[in-house]
């Protein structure tokens, strides 16, 4: 589990910038975040690359203006641009020592270069650089993808016109059911992941976090325990294989001027496993009413205008064929993974392996019970 992805979506706890240095920093709407340097990019041996890229792609033609897209503790990504105004993006790990699985840019980009043949909106992938000696890095290089991620209540406001929400929503959980239907085996992407048995080994790890946060975290609560016996109980039948992207939300997909998905991001997480797990961890921050009282005030679908999670789950059911009758099963899980998350993120933090300043403590451990909360609501109506 990576740095950018430790808090879920829902939470209330999310940074409200681009985590992942992804291409989200992209849209028109971000470029308080650039820093324009003509001719220096961190990591990147600008020479050595724009010759790579002139040899081996014919997008467009170096010399190219590079701008730094800021992504937070994570990937190098900036935006080039070449003499004639095209525009593109090109991403490498950070500098430094790495964990084994993180920062995968092999995976991202076999992610994009599988999916785009499909129609399915990713960045136009453009090239891939194996070879180590050009800047020291795995690199590629994807086309530039116009639109704005939503990360909170006022990016919604600020973007989205109440008469377009319901546009935006349709298309958002379109994408995903396109997603989801999508064989990895017919895209070349059979070796993405284990295919088998996603819930179940998902239960197992996290459970396995929670046990091992106890003592640092000095904080336990039996829900926890009995909900991994309950969702371990009480698993369905795994009803396919799909690619399932991890952390599939609002502020993982770019929007266009039409409200419309112009382009899903951050596929660090991505895998093959459980459609329907995939649809609760999206739809367990969706709400359920106009006065959803679980709902997060300031979550990006905390305004007029969007449809409630019923309405988008029939919709997905219909597009995909899968039954969503299970729905508060995954949406309860969902939420049981996420405070197992919080609750090892906490831990890291009060056992100093992490720098407390800025972090609200008392918020981050809130959000452990809220979780709870919500998978306890989610099997109450289970039944």
């Amino acid at each position: 589990m990576t740095g950018h992805s430790l808090i879920p979506i829902g939470s209330g706890l999310e940074p409200k910038y681009d985590r992942s240095g992804s291409s989200k920093s992209m849209s028109g709407g971000m470029n308080k975040n650039e820093n324009a340097d003509a001719r220096v990019a961190e990591g990147y041996n600008i020479p050595a690359v724009e010759a790579w890229i002139d040899a081996n792609t014919a997008y467009f033609k170096p010399p190219f203006s590079w701008t730094r897209l800021e992504g937070g503790h994570s990937n190098l990504t900036y935006r080039l641009e070449d003499q004639s105004g095209k525009r593109a993006v090109i991403r490498r790990p950070p500098m430094g020592e790495l964990l084994p699985k993180a920062h995968d840019m092999n995976r991202e980009w076999s992610l994009i270069a599988a999916f785009a043949p499909q129609g399915f909106p990713v960045p136009e992938p453009i090239g891939f650089c194996e070879d180590l000696s050009i800047t020291g890095a795995l690199f590629y290089v994807m086309g530039f993808s116009e639109g704005r991620p939503l990360f909170s209540n006022e990016d919604t406001l600020s973007w989205v016109p109440e008469s377009q929400r319901a546009t935006l929503a349709y298309s958002f959980i379109d994408t995903l059911a396109d997603m989801h239907v999508l064989d990895p085996d017919a895209i070349g992407l059979s070796g993405l992941g284990k295919k088998e048995d996603y819930v179940g080994r998902q239960i197992k790890a996290w459970y396995r976090s929670w046990e091992s946060s106890i003592a640092y975290a000095e904080l336990d609560d039996s829900r926890a325990h009995d909900f991994k016996d309950y969702f371990l109980a009480h698993q369905p039948e795994q009803v396919r294989a799909s690619v399932v992207h991890g952390d599939y939300y609002l502020h993982n997909c770019l929007f266009g001027q039409n409200s419309k998905v112009s382009a899903v991001l951050d596929w660090e997480l991505a895998t093959l496993g459980d459609p329907l797990a995939d649809l609760g961890y999206t739809l367990r921050a969706w709400p359920e009413s106009a006065d959803d009282a679980h709902l997060e005030p300031t979550a990006p679908t905390a305004v007029p205008g969007f449809p409630f999670r019923a309405e988008l789950a029939q919709r997905y059911a219909e597009r995909t064929g899968f039954s969503v009758d299970l729905l508060d099963y995954y949406v309860g899980f969902n939420n049981w993974k996420t405070a197992a998350i919080l609750h090892g993120v906490y831990a890291r933090y009060r056992a100093g392996q992490k720098s407390t300043e800025g972090v609200d403590m008392d918020g981050l451990r809130e959000g452990i019970l809220k979780a709870l909360n919500g998978a306890e609501r989610a099997i109450h109506r289970l039944g």
